[in-house]
């Protein structure tokens, strides 16, 4: 059994600033005899091709001048050898150390990440310095400024990319957040993320529009059917008209179903009782949407009709009103229907942008903001988990019908099984 024995006399700090200046010191020599073995390499491929007078063309020629590099194990200072390689119109170009690099690409990506997440422009220097050790460069809020600037130009070409993936599902919601700069302090940010036909949840729009109006969301979603989107099978939302108004008008939408967001609808119907009636409702809301079949959901409904409807009946008309679209889900796959309940991919996404927002006293600009939501929702792509049941996706798609959640065995069942 090994054990690590801290010597008489040293502290134990010491001796753990110790193992960090190894390990940037191994980091360092390893990246010399890795640029070195490069060089080696490329000399020796090009080592028949000579001039007239018998010289070779491409030789070693020195070390370049130099500098620091900041990796995960810290800064490191390296001095990259160099080649003369006379060949007409080549020149050599290592891929460990590309030219100007500064940072490794982790290390680059770290940059951004942080951001994102909520560390101020300020902070970087001291809190990053005292890890990445002296030298380190890059860390200055300028250089976040060009990162800002670099991401505003990425999400330019993403919101005007070609759509080529088929959307089985998507969420749509509006995210208010705050700006420092123009005439209104508050930027709503229309949504919209979507299932692909493999089961996997992506971003598909992100827009500023005015409040959640019918028009704002309009012109996200003809934009996007411009683009080449195809009309999904269910839309899920919150009970905001101007999405469902837009939804209805924009032609290629028209056959899209309507699928009401259970949490906004249950707040909105606690919201009209009085604090000692919502636990009992709230039990009773939570037992409809988690029903088994569409019979037992209005079974439900009805037992809370009796109890409410005399007394409250504004509670009772809020719930009723949409109740077609409360349960659209019935009518697909029983593995579906917790991600098609709720509009819960855009909210736990947007929980970081409200961070970053909070952090920064609200987004600088427009354009920015717009830009930040962009960058931290691809940010939460990368972790998002495929729906559950995506092989009854293919289902869907060959046009078998579904009802409590089960295929109905129809015709055009017996033909896929056959199939």
């Amino acid at each position: 059994m090994l054990k690590l024995v801290t010597p008489k006399g040293v502290e134990r700090k010491d001796f753990e600033l110790s193992l960090d200046e190894i390990a940037r010191e191994g980091a360092r020599r390893m990246l010399v005899q890795a640029l070195n073995l490069e060089v080696e390499e490329y000399i020796n491929q090009h080592q028949n091709e000579v001039d007239d007078n018998g010289h070779r063309l491409v030789v070693r020629n020195g070390k370049s001048k130099e500098r620091n590099i900041t990796t995960g194990a810290g800064t490191v200072s390296v001095q990259a050898p160099r080649i003369n390689d006379q060949r007409e119109g080549k020149t050599f170009n290592s891929f460990i150390l590309p030219k100007y690099l500064r940072k490794s690409p982790k290390v680059e990506s770290l940059l951004p990440i942080l951001y994102l997440k909520g560390l101020s422009t300020s902070n970087f220097q001291s809190a990053l310095g005292q890890f990445l050790g002296e030298g380190v460069s890059g860390l200055s809020p300028a250089s976040i400024v060009k990162l800002k600037k670099i991401w505003e130009d990425e999400f330019e070409l993403w919101s005007k990319r070609k759509i080529t993936k088929n959307y089985i599902y998507i969420w749509a919601d509006g995210v208010n957040v705050e700006i420092r700069l123009g005439e209104d302090d508050k930027l709503c940010l229309l949504v919209i993320i979507g299932v692909t036909e493999e089961g996997k949840k992506e971003l598909i729009a992100v827009e500023s529009g005015y409040r959640e109006s019918t028009e704002s969301w309009l012109a996200v979603m003809r934009s996007l059917v411009a683009r080449g989107m195809k009309a999904p099978l269910v839309a899920c939302g919150d009970g905001a008209l101007g999405f469902w108004s837009a939804l209805r008008a924009c032609d290629g939408f028209k056959s899209t179903k309507e699928q009401r967001c259970w949490v906004h609808k249950i707040a909105n119907v606690l919201d009209k009782l009085p604090k000692r009636l919502q636990p009992k409702a709230k039990e009773l809301l939570h037992e409809m949407m988690r029903a088994d079949t569409l019979e037992n959901a209005e079974k439900d409904l009805k037992n809370f009709e009796n109890l409410y409807s005399e007394k409250y009946p504004k509670a009772v008309e809020c719930l009723t009103k949409s109740w077609k679209q409360l349960t659209t889900y019935f009518n697909f796959p029983a593995s579906h229907w917790v991600h098609l309940r709720t509009t819960n991919p855009i909210e736990s996404a947007f929980a970081t942008v409200k961070l970053r927002t909070r952090v920064t006293k609200g987004a600088g600009s427009k354009k920015s903001a717009e830009a930040m939501a962009f960058k931290l929702l691809l940010e939460c792509e990368k972790k998002w988990k495929v729906i559950n049941g995506a092989k009854e996706i293919k289902n869907l798609l060959e046009g078998l019908e579904y009802k409590d959640g089960v295929v109905v065995a129809t015709q055009k069942h017996h033909e896929v099984a056959a199939g």
